[in-house]
């Protein structure tokens, strides 16, 4: 597969975590050579079944760059969960980052 945008700007440290059941906390760095106006957006699935949805509280640093999600209200199922984030910037393409976790195993 061919990645299109920088090498390096990609998003990194990317985890997840459940609290009380219902909540999930997701978290990630700004790819070290992103350049500093990149945004950066979150879009899950839940499960294949599910639609892909983007993230409706995003975690801001002081510099309104989108650093994490907040999930309310998150039913945990037996499939992986897909998360996909990817970036823009005026400058240049960004890498997008994606993953699918276990989230009954987080």
């Amino acid at each position: 597969p061919v990645f299109a945008g920088m090498n390096g700007s990609a998003i990194e440290n990317f985890s997840c975590v459940i609290y009380n059941i219902f909540l999930m906390n997701c978290t990630w760095q700004a790819g070290r050579d992103a350049p500093a106006d990149t945004q950066y957006f979150l879009y899950w699935q839940n499960s294949r079944d599910d639609e892909e949805m983007e993230c409706e509280l995003y975690i801001k640093d002081e510099n309104w760059r989108n650093m994490g999600c907040i999930f309310q209200n998150v039913t945990i199922g037996i499939e992986k969960a897909y998360f996909l984030v990817n970036g823009s910037s005026k400058d240049s393409l960004i890498q997008f980052y994606d993953a699918y976790i276990d989230l009954y195993k987080i």
